[in-house]
């Protein structure tokens, strides 16, 4: 039996062979920092529960035909912020989807209003130590393009800190932890916080 069978087998989902119906009623909106983990763990609760990924970055992108660095340069941050909160309007219609949210989505608070109204916000946490060395070879993060250091990531993120716990229905903390580890814990805690744990 693989990791994704042993997981669905582990939290009573059935026979763990295959992915047994529709998880939740709502969607699983991912946000944190970037290089915090929400298109890896996005990709794995894709493949263990069948559930539809949207990477909002992703979609805004292909939209415009350009990169998110170059959206930033040509139109500017308020420009991107207004599509990140058109699209999770567009996005209430869905049901049992994960929603992977850009690092900024989550500062402006009509954004939030909006995951809310049919989504249950998860918060992935990491050290600025671990968030450096996943994002150091990345060159499609603007914000800190120029100055990738531990101490600047640092100074960002607790910039950040206050609006993310203030946004988040469940924190998941993803250091030294594996992406089957993470999403047990988000698929645990969601269930638990609905009151349907499976016995």
């Amino acid at each position: 039996m693989g990791k994704a069978e042993n997981l669905r087998a582990r939290l009573g989902l059935g026979d763990g062979s295959s992915p047994s119906g529709a998880l939740f009623d709502y969607n699983l909106v991912l946000i944190g920092f970037m290089g915090t983990g929400k298109t890896t763990i996005s990709s794995t609760l894709k493949r263990v529960f069948a559930m539809d990924v949207i990477e909002m970055d992703q979609i805004i992108s292909e939209r415009e035909g350009m990169s998110i660095s170059e959206i930033f340069e040509k139109y500017g941050e308020p420009y991107f912020r207004d599509a990140e909160t058109n699209l999770l309007i567009e996005l209430q219609e869905r049901k049992n989807a994960v929603i992977s949210c850009g690092g900024g989505t989550p500062l402006r608070d009509v954004n939030v209003a909006e995951m809310k109204k049919n989504g249950k916000v998860i918060l992935l946490t990491a050290e600025p130590e671990t968030v450096f060395e996943r994002v150091k070879s990345s060159h499609d993060r603007p914000l800190i393009e120029n100055n990738k250091n531990v101490s600047f990531i640092a100074d960002l993120m607790e910039k950040r800190r206050s609006k993310y716990e203030a946004a988040a229905d469940i924190i998941i903390h993803t250091d030294h932890k594996d992406e089957y580890q993470i999403c047990e814990e988000i698929v645990t805690k969601a269930l638990a916080s609905d009151g349907c744990l499976p016995e």
